[in-house]
């Protein structure tokens, strides 16, 4: 029984505590009626793609709208051929799931800004376009009926997978990306490709994430907290990466 109340008490105290003064403040803060009224025009984060012919890539997360944008974002994945156009990827959950440019590349995410999560531009980028459309392109819930709003595959499941499979882009979704730590239908475990990063989770519902990207992380009811050790920083349930 004492056990049982330690974890109960470590659950309330790391998970729903934080989560619950986050939602508190988002509360307290103005947000779009709706899905009409919010801002979805380009940020200005990008420059136009004629002005920067290099080879890109850009992954990018933002708050979402309503009351779960209180504790979770929705995060796409940019990519620009040299010379080229820029080309963006989300998971919707209306429709055919992955949708391309449906959106400028660093627009507003119901009127919340993007954060960059990683950008490579350059050689690096050109070799790994290619990499990164085929994971896409093979991406095992990409058809219409394979989305689930929680605990996935939803956006941040999509965007997730793209990172395990492609390490050299050397990031993981911030801990606010709601539904990242899915790994699929009987998938209990994944190691990234280049064995850096150790992900084990339990349908999403619960799980722990190890390595050098990941750095030391539990999840719970898609909630994340834990440390990042290559930017230090912890990671808080409802307000994301703290740095130190």
């Amino acid at each position: 029984m004492k056990i049982l109340l330690r974890a109960a008490a470590v659950i309330l105290l790391v998970f729903v505590l934080p989560t619950l003064v986050s939602a508190g403040l988002w509360a307290t803060r103005e947000h779009p009626q709706g899905w009409s009224s919010a801002k979805w025009s380009s940020s200005g984060l990008l420059p136009a793609a004629e002005n920067s012919p290099e080879a890109a890539i850009y992954v990018f997360s933002a708050m979402t709208g309503g009351l779960k944008g209180a504790i979770a974002s929705h995060a796409w994945i940019v990519t620009k051929e040299k010379g080229g156009a820029y080309q963006r990827y989300d998971k919707v959950g209306w429709g055919s799931p992955i949708r391309r440019n449906h959106r400028a590349p660093d627009a507003f995410w119901y009127s919340n800004p993007p954060r960059l999560v990683v950008e490579i531009k350059g050689e690096r980028a050109e070799r790994l376009i290619p990499a990164v459309e085929a994971t896409i392109k093979d991406y095992p819930y990409g058809q219409p009926g394979g989305y689930r709003i929680y605990p996935g595959p939803n956006s941040n499941t999509f965007v997730a997978h793209v990172l395990r499979e492609v390490p050299e882009l050397g990031a993981v979704l911030p801990p606010d990306a709601v539904g990242r730590d899915y790994l699929g239908s009987g998938t209990f475990y994944a190691l990234d490709d280049d064995g850096r990063d150790l992900h084990v989770s339990l349908g999403g519902l619960a799980g722990f994430s190890v390595g050098a990207r990941s750095g030391l992380e539990v999840n719970f009811l898609g909630l994340v907290a834990g440390v990042d050790l290559a930017r230090p920083a912890l990671k808080v349930p409802g307000f994301g990466a703290v740095g130190f």
